[in-house]
This record gives C-alpha cells, sequence and structure tokens, in this order.
C-alpha cells in the first residue's frame, strides 16, 4: 500500500507542472511524500517511487519526440524516458533517506529543525541537479508556485531556490500538522510565505501602478518589438517544397511586421535549414527588411572549424551584425555526450552532436539597450541568466523551437521557466517560439502578451529596457549555498548520531 501512496504522491507532484498552474494544491501536493518518510525506514525507497513517477509523467512528452523524430520505437522510447526518470528520481531518493532519517528523530531533530532541514535539503539537491552531468533545472518545486501571488516578485530577492525552500517549508508544515494534529507546525511553516509574499507582491504591485502611471513617457521611450511566430512544425524528414514553403512564411510575416525602429524577433530554427553565412536567398531577404528600417534578430548556425554554433544573429540598418553564440547545449539533441556509448542516438535532433559550446558572452547592443540572450534551453539555468543582468543587458530575449514536442506540458514548463527568469532580474523578456508560446513578460514575471500554442501571429509591444540589478541577480548562488551547508551539517550530525549509538551498542 505504501508503494502505491508513494506512486500516486508521484503523480499528484507531477500534476502541479502541467498545462494550467495551481495556486493552492502546491501547497499541499509534497505533503503526502513526507508523511510517508515517518512511517517506514525504506523512505529512500519511497522516496525514489515518488520521484520515478512524478518524472516520468512530468517529462511524458519526451517518448512521443523520440519516436516522431528519433526513429526509435514505442517500445523503446518508453524505457529511455524511464531512464532519465530513474536518474532523476535518484535526487528524490537520496532526499528520502536524509529526510527521513531527520523526519523521525522526534527527540533530536524538533519541529524547528525539521522545518529548516528538510526544505534546505531539497534546495541543495536541486542545485547539484543544475550542474551534474550538465545540469537538468527542469521543473524546480519554486515553478510550482509560478501563479501563486507574489512569488514571481519574490524571486527578485531570493531567487527560484528561496522559492522551492518555501514550497517544501510550506508542505513540510502541512505534513508535520497531519502527523501530530496539531496546528502550530502548520502555522509556524505558512506564516513565512504568507508574510513574505504579500511583501513583495504589493512592492511589486506598487511599481506597476508608477509604470502606468507613467505610461505616456514609457510609450514614447519604450522601444518597438515584434515577436514572430509562424507555427512551423518540424519537419519529420527533408522536403524541399515545405521548407521554402515555410520560410516564405516567416519572411512574409516579417515584412508586415516590420516597421523603421522597431525589432523583429524570429524565433530558433524559423529558416531551418538555411544558413546566414551561406544562403545568398537569406541575406538578401534579410537586407531587404533592414532596408525597411527595422532590426531583425534571428536564428542561424554559424561555421567554425570542423563544427557550428547555434547562434543569434542582430542585423540593423546601419549595417552592423552582432552575434550571440550559445553556450549551453541540449544533450542528445545539440551533442552526444559519452559519444562512444551512445552514437546510436544521433538522430534524435537535426545534426545531433554537430554544435560547439561557446566560451565566452555576448551582450546584441540594439537602440539604448542591451540585449541578453538565451536560446531555448539555455533559459532554465538561472545563474546564467542572471550573469546576463549583471554584465549589462536591459532587455532578456529567449528564442526556442519547442515544435518537438508538440502541444504538450513541454512549452508550458519551459514558459514558466523563462517567467522566473524575467522576475529574478526584474528585465522585461521577449521570448519568441516557433510553434508557442511566445510573449512579452514584465519585469515582475507577468503576462503583458502571450500567443499559444499551435497558433500563428506577430506580437506587437513596447518595452522599457531596466539595468538596475536585484539582490537575486548580484547573489544568484547564495540561496543555495546556503542550504547546502545546513545539509552537509545535518548530514554531519545524523553521522555523529550513528557512531555515538554504534559505540553504546555492545
Amino acid at each position: 500500500m505504501k508503494w502505491l501512496l508513494a506512486a500516486g504522491a508521484g503523480a499528484l507532484w507531477a500534476l502541479q507542472f502541467g498545462r494550467e498552474p495551481h495556486t493552492v494544491a502546491p501547497w499541499l501536493a509534497l505533503a503526502p511524500l513526507l508523511l510517508l518518510l515517518s512511517s517506514t525506514r525504506a523512505s529512500g525507497r519511497l522516496a525514489f517511487v515518488f520521484g520515478f513517477v512524478a518524472w516520468l509523467t512530468g517529462l511524458s512528452w519526451i517518448a512521443p519526440t523520440l519516436v516522431t523524430y528519433g526513429d526509435i520505437s514505442q517500445p523503446l522510447a518508453w524505457p529511455l524516458t524511464g531512464l532519465l526518470a530513474a536518474y532523476l528520481a535518484g535526487f528524490d531518493a537520496v532526499f528520502g533517506w536524509l529526510g527521513g532519517k531527520v523526519w523521525r528523530s522526534r527527540e533530536r531533530w524538533g519541529t524547528g529543525a525539521r522545518l529548516l532541514v528538510l526544505p534546505s535539503l531539497w534546495v541543495a539537491l536541486e542545485w547539484l541537479r543544475t550542474y551534474l552531468f550538465g545540469g537538468f533545472p527542469w521543473n524546480l518545486a519554486a515553478y510550482a508556485w509560478v501563479d501563486v501571488a507574489g512569488a514571481l516578485p519574490l524571486s527578485a530577492w531570493i531567487g527560484p531556490y528561496g522559492i522551492s525552500f518555501l514550497v517544501v517549508l510550506a508542505n513540510a508544515g502541512t505534513a508535520t500538522a497531519v502527523q501530530r494534529r496539531r496546528w502550530e507546525p502548520l502555522a509556524a511553516a505558512w506564516a513565512v510565505p504568507l508574510l513574505l509574499l504579500p511583501i513583495a507582491g504589493r512592492w511589486s504591485v506598487r511599481e506597476a501602478v508608477e509604470e502606468h502611471q507613467a505610461a505616456g513617457v514609457i510609450e514614447q521611450e519604450g522601444v518597438p518589438v515584434r515577436l514572430i511566430q509562424p507555427n512551423i512544425a518540424n519537419l519529420t524528414e527533408y522536403d524541399a517544397v515545405a521548407v521554402l514553403r515555410n520560410y516564405r512564411k516567416v519572411v512574409d510575416a516579417s515584412v508586415e511586421a516590420c516597421q523603421p525602429g522597431s525589432l523583429v524577433i524570429w524565433p530558433e530554427s524559423a529558416t531551418w535549414p538555411l544558413s546566414y553565412a551561406n544562403d545568398p536567398m537569406l541575406r538578401a531577404d534579410l537586407e531587404a527588411l533592414v532596408e525597411k528600417g527595422c532590426t531583425v534578430l534571428f536564428n542561424s548556425s554559424h561555421p567554425v572549424e570542423e563544427s557550428f554554433y547555434n547562434s543569434a544573429y542582430l542585423l540593423s540598418p546601419q549595417g552592423s551584425v552582432h552575434r550571440y553564440d550559445k553556450r549551453h547545449l541540449v544533450p542528445f539533441g545539440e551533442y552526444i555526450p559519452f559519444r562512444g556509448l551512445f552514437s546510436w542516438m544521433d538522430k534524435l535532433a537535426r545534426n545531433a552532436g554537430d554544435f560547439r559550446a561557446a566560451a565566452g558572452l555576448t551582450l546584441l547592443p540594439w537602440e539604448r539597450e542591451k540585449l541578453g540572450m538565451a536560446i531555448c534551453y539555455e533559459v532554465v539555468y538561472p545563474a546564467e541568466v542572471a550573469e546576463l543582468a549583471r554584465r549589462g543587458s536591459t532587455i532578456l530575449v529567449t528564442i526556442t523551437n519547442d515544435a518537438w514536442y508538440g502541444d504538450t506540458w513541454a512549452p508550458w514548463q519551459h514558459y514558466r521557466a523563462a517567467r522566473f527568469r524575467a522576475a529574478e532580474n526584474r528585465r522585461p523578456l521577449l521570448r519568441a517560439a516557433i510553434t508557442g508560446v511566445s510573449a512579452v513578460v514584465g519585469p515582475d514575471g507577468s503576462v503583458w502578451r502571450e500567443l499559444g500554442v499551435f497558433r500563428e501571429g506577430v506580437i506587437r509591444a513596447r518595452v522599457q529596457g531596466r539595468s538596475d540589478l536585484t539582490f537575486y541577480s548580484r547573489y544568484p548562488s547564495l540561496v543555495p549555498l546556503l542550504a547546502s551547508i545546513v545539509s552537509v551539517l545535518s548530514v554531519a550530525a545524523l553521522v555523529a548520531l550513528y557512531f555515538a549509538r554504534k559505540e553504546k551498542t555492545p
């Protein structure tokens, strides 16, 4: 029965990262897992089952992608997805194993210590997951609170890992109250977020009111942007007619949207397989656009030695060309880890393994603004986007091709991460996606304009860049570092207790 409860708890947690965000459920959805930690010494294995089901459900969009674009059979696609889910569930297992020891030791770990250690341990493991073996910071616990009032503005101070801490804290308080049948743990745990969230939300609302009061100035000084969403599905095999038709759709929409002084943004892969470095037709069409007076930001591969960069080019009417090269590549999509072992997976994406990660960071200058780029997967790395703000970016831009995943949870999960990056750094964020979700996100993480999945259109807006730095932008590693210190000290205390008990045993 406990194993079924663990699996059900995992499915419940996965639902917090579905298409529509929730506001109340994420305060409670982790409590079943925490309650399971108290009832058995198999807490690590139960947490693994929880994590495996949660990840397999939350990442269920991977298997169809492997079948459609990876030329992998359905019976093999799910076990491969399961391997990833099992790896990620390993972090949950560690949480359950160590957290269970804390949870069950009432005598030595009081309620206050439990409410500090368990969220800290969760955050430390999320931080480790962000970087280990290239990292996979997908579906951080914080993202379950994307629609909880005040969570996004508060992330400008404590970052996504700080919000994750509050999510686990609230759930730990709920679980403790249920276990002990007392209301005090719930009140103590919920008091912290219920105090911080309104403060952050009110501060954000006050700034929004001030911005609306100055709307006339913003409308005059804000820069005009045009986000192109052509709604082009990925081709399963090369079709010259379809390629040309898709390309003309992007160009025609851009011609209509192009106005003097505006920035036209194309999503990732919008011109595939054309290359700016090698295709005269693409260069001619882009030159015709900039002659009309608009600046164009577009994606293209850039040859480097025997490989390529996945690059974003900024082409202006003044004839200047600036380029940003992607720094954080998608494993098994843009490169093959441990190629000798996984070379059979080369077909998971176009040109898999052909791209090279760039070593440097480049901002793209436009008018009085500096654009901080994050191409697709890069936007899920909080510290890397914070670095863009520290280096001087005034507007964040992310371009992506989420057409691989269709109308699933994936585009919305990716989009949530982008909203947090805007709020963490107090920067407007422009997101151009080839099939959606494209959006203009305000510096508080709110949605100003949005175009959903499988819709075709152009988002028109004006944005005002910002140059101030948030506390999180300055110190993105502070909260997870503190959580890691608490976790290490807690593990050391557990080890000391273990040896103390062993010495007392005759």
